[in-house]
């Protein structure tokens, strides 16, 4: 395996001013990224947790996942009061989800590590299982390559309300069967029925689509100490209780400072993707059948959208203190609860995350005036790279890097232009320009008859022109039929390396490269190099 950084390419003005830490930006938070922590470890010094209840919800949770004994290690030293924590977090996908997951796990633990070196104090990974969300058709797929083609795997497990994922009880016979089939399109090799079986196993012990993602992720770094929360279980809602009472109490000058930040961005020239109101309480009410209710405020009562739930103040915080569980939180006060409940050093995030925390500082400071927005950190990006992939770029003579950062389809059409001599553009490029010089003095004479005949004439001459693009598309399929073999390379260095136009982290799954490579291959990465998350990006080579 090797490794090398490179220069990423973005056209999000925020990001790029954020990681060169301009002051137009660096304003709206507390901390500037890839800076010393010392300041920010004193500063959580000087705030109360609460270690002890939060390690026993931790513990009983890691272990009804069967964690391994190096992650409840590190639940015990959270109990250490000089102890922090670097978070981050996604929704529970299958088998992970996108690649980007496990690229922010990798980024924490390896983080975490550098920084109790540095600091010399116990810094612990914790993993948030967002399993309050409902987003279930982001995260019930897997993509395969199948006929040289992206294959979108989606299971056949329907759900027909808006429940949180953590509720949803995972019809095991129908994963069983979307495992299959997904398996099914993978080239069989050493490590496929190992792999297999683990992820039988796993479903097998597995009541919801959480601890299905919770059992993989441990068998994906099971000597690392990775503390995973589901943030939808019961009991920590019953630890959030006191908290939910202060952001109801506190709804109106949240909601104000999140609004006026968002238009003061705006205003500076980075629009970021935050819909908000002056009216949003910012949390969910959960009803009978775990169905998430966003509610608003509306003269003195907090309501659903449809007035699915009507509730005054009083009684919104009577639900907080005695059925914490029928709340939950959204895009702004997640963060916030995040902070109220773990001493943390830094928070991971990809790009759309710190694309909406950067609104969120005032709001911490409304919440509670201890209460600050910790570092954002960028999460690494990596593009792993197989063996047959990296030849097919040397045998092409093609820049990897030109590929992450602006596709294949260029290299390509000038591929296939060059197959004929002179190539094809140049032909008629040149034909073109000839038919002008013949056609000319037809033009020139037409235009002495009358001014409408020179128009019509000029017509003629793009009628012409007309002609030859017709040939020379025509004449381009014919060459791409001919040359399909050779195309189809370039198809599969695309699919590989920028799918659907977009980072491979963002489409792909994990399953086809620990196929290849094995299940312990990012512990391996882990084991064998040194990140910095200053770098945009990483290429991985696989050997």
């Amino acid at each position: 395996m090797r490794i090398r950084p490179i220069q990423l390419q973005t056209s999000n003005r925020f990001i790029t001013d954020y990681r060169l830490q301009k002051e137009s930006v660096m304003s709206y938070f507390s901390y500037k990224p890839f800076a010393s922590l010392e300041k920010r470890v004193l500063d959580v010094k000087n705030r109360a947790f609460e270690r002890q209840a939060l390690s026993d919800i931790l513990h009983k949770m890691n272990a009804h996942w069967d964690a391994p004994e190096e992650t409840l290690r590190q639940i015990e030293r959270l109990k250490d009061d000089d102890s922090v924590v670097v978070i981050g977090g996604q929704q529970a996908g299958l088998l992970t989800g996108p690649l980007y997951t496990v690229n922010k796990i990798i980024s924490m633990i390896t983080y975490a590590k550098e920084q109790e070196e540095k600091l010399n104090i116990p810094v612990i990974p914790v993993f948030w299982i967002a399993g309050e969300d409902h987003d279930y058709d982001e995260i019930n797929h897997i993509y395969t390559l199948k006929d040289h083609k992206l294959y979108k795997h989606t299971s056949t497990q329907q759900l027909y309300l808006k429940r949180s994922i953590a509720h949803v009880n995972i019809d095991q016979e129908k994963t069983l069967r979307w495992l299959e089939v997904a398996f099914r399109d993978l080239v069989e090799t050493e490590h496929t029925k190992h792999l297999y079986d683990i992820f039988v196993d796993c479903l097998q012990q597995s009541n919801t689509y959480v601890d299905f993602f919770a059992r993989i992720i441990f068998q994906l770094f099971p000597k690392e100490g990775i503390v995973l929360i589901n943030s939808a279980d019961r009991a920590l809602r019953q630890l959030e209780s006191k908290w939910f009472v202060e952001m109801i109490e506190r709804q109106e000058q949240i909601s104000n400072a999140v609004y006026d930040t968002v238009q003061s961005l705006q205003q500076n020239g980075y629009p970021i993707q935050l819909d908000v109101d002056r009216n949003d309480v910012h949390l969910f009410y959960h009803d009978d059948n775990n169905e998430r209710i966003l509610l608003k405020k509306e003269e003195d009562y907090f309501k659903g959208k449809n007035d699915e739930v009507v509730l005054s103040k009083d009684e919104l915080i009577t639900v907080a203190k005695e059925s914490p569980e029928r709340l939950s939180n959204n895009v702004v006060t997640r963060p916030m609860m995040q902070e109220l409940l773990f001493p943390t050093l830094v928070f991971f995030g990809g790009d759309g995350e710190i694309s909406y925390w950067v609104a969120l500082k005032s709001a911490f400071f409304m919440l509670n005036e201890q209460l600050q927005l910790p570092p954002v950190m960028p999460r690494l990006s990596f593009t792993y790279v197989t063996k047959r992939i990296e030849k097919l770029l040397d045998s092409r003579n093609i820049e990897i890097e030109h590929v992450i950062n602006d596709g294949i389809e260029e290299e390509k059409i000038n591929w296939l232009r060059t197959q004929k001599h002179p190539p094809l553009d140049l032909l008629f490029k040149e034909v073109k320009q000839k038919v002008d010089d013949i056609h000319r003095p037809i033009r020139e004479y037409a235009k002495e008859v009358s001014t409408d005949l020179g128009q019509e004439a000029e017509k003629n001459l793009q009628y012409i022109y007309k002609n030859l693009s017709y040939l020379e598309n025509k004449i381009t399929q014919k060459l791409t039929e001919k040359y399909k073999r050779s195309l189809s390379q370039f198809e599969e260095i695309s699919y590989a390396l920028k799918p659907n136009s977009l980072l491979q982290e963002r489409i792909w799954n994990p399953l086809p490269f620990i196929n290849q490579y094995g299940i312990d291959l990012f512990q391996r990465l882990i084991d064998e190099f040194d990140f910095s998350v200053e770098e945009r990006h990483y290429i991985v080579y696989l050997d």
